[in-house]
């Protein structure tokens, strides 16, 4: 290896004191090659065994913690005991390398789509028309009961338990991305007079500390609890970095061994405000203040990208997306000095499509993800 890149192979210490092999995780990737019934298919076992093979922590896909909660097609479920058995299978797959496995729950919302929850019904903090993973036309979501959101926060404490006895090393919070957690956040989504309106962060709060207590009640203190969010959107009105701010502010008070921020480029910078300009993640490292790691993403191609944003120091993990899906070996290749082979273009003649589950490669080909391409779609 060469030398210059030995910064990304330091191990990193999480506050409960498990000991994480390397800088490097593998980015909850939306992969979409469940069984239709959301139970593990050998599948998605293989590829999550790859793409798992060399990172520090590998975090699963979004896991619905309910029926209500689906957002995609082929997504995994973790909201029955009947998928734990398959979950056993997942979990001994993405640790057989040395990599602490976490499994990523998570509620669709608004997102989640009407032709994959029970009766067509889908719930969302206020009442709202979207649109939803690639779908033309838009759905209608309901505002959500004060009984429903209670359930839902006890949704993802039993989905923390399945977790637990399927073998995952950890759960992470999936608070990003306009899914069910992110919705309570923002102003936009957000619109209730009762209690769960006039404190957005109420409903997150709640989800984190009913994880923690599933996870003092069954597990041990090695089991890891992350939280990931995105920290602006462009709605309007939106979650701002003031916002945010107070979000770190809420989650640095919890038990938590890390966050994880959303980003589409770990060096963006803050579209608006009194932090206008500034760099999204040198503020969340001063916020967050040494009380736990921050996992950063977005548009890392290469290892120049990786050691870039690592040496910053507002990070101490990169996770790795849409580079990992090109390339599975990326870090191996890094550490055996074999740069130059690295693949980070989508080529769609390649004969092995780039190693992907033929749902997630019909993805790429038809332009879902940006990315580096060499036909330029």
């Amino acid at each position: 290896m060469n030398n210059k890149f030995k910064p990304l192979f330091e191990e990193v210490e999480l506050p409960n004191g498990v000991k994480i092999k390397n800088r490097f995780a593998l980015a909850p990737l939306t992969h979409i090659s469940s069984n239709d019934d959301g139970t593990t298919s050998e599948e998605e076992i293989d590829y999550m065994r790859q793409r798992s093979k060399d990172v520090g922590l590998a975090i699963s896909a979004a896991s619905n913690v309910n029926g209500v909660g689906k957002a995609f097609p082929g997504q995994p479920s973790i909201a029955r005991d009947s998928d734990i058995e398959g979950l056993k299978k997942l979990a001994k797959a993405m640790k057989e390398h040395g990599a602490k496995a976490l499994v990523q729950i998570h509620h669709g919302g608004a997102q989640s789509l009407p032709h994959l929850t029970p009766q067509g019904d889908v719930v969302a903090p206020s009442e709202i028309d979207l649109k939803s993973f690639g779908s033309k036309e838009a759905h209608h979501a309901r505002p959500i009961t004060d009984d429903e959101i209670e359930q839902t926060i006890k949704d993802f404490g039993e989905a923390t338990r399945r977790a637990i006895e399927a073998g995952f090393d950890g759960v992470e919070i999936h608070g990003a991305n306009h899914y069910l957690i992110h919705q309570f956040v923002s102003p936009y989504y957000n619109r209730r007079d009762d209690k769960w309106g006039k404190d957005k962060l109420l409903f997150a709060k709640r989800v984190v500390e009913e994880v923690l207590s599933t996870v003092n009640a069954y597990a041990d203190d090695q089991f890891i609890v992350g939280y990931r969010f995105s920290p602006e959107e462009a709605e309007s009105p939106r979650i701002t970095m003031e916002i945010t701010q107070s979000l770190i502010e809420m989650l640095r008070e919890q038990s938590l061994d890390y966050l994880h921020v959303s980003l589409m480029d770990v060096h963006s910078k803050t579209r608006e405000g009194k932090y206008q300009g500034e760099k999204r993640i040198d503020l969340l490292h001063q916020w967050i203040g040494g009380k736990m790691p921050l996992i950063g993403i977005g548009s890392i191609f290469t290892p120049e990208d990786a050691l870039t944003a690592i040496q910053t120091g507002n990070i101490e993990f990169i996770a790795l997306g849409r580079e990992i899906l090109l390339d599975y070996r990326f870090i191996e290749k890094i550490k055996d000095d074999r740069i130059k082979e690295i693949v980070n273009m989508y080529d769609p003649e390649r004969e092995d499509r780039h190693d992907l589950p033929p749902k997630l490669w019909k993805q790429f080909d038809d332009g879902f993800y940006p990315l580096p391409r060499k036909d330029n779609k």
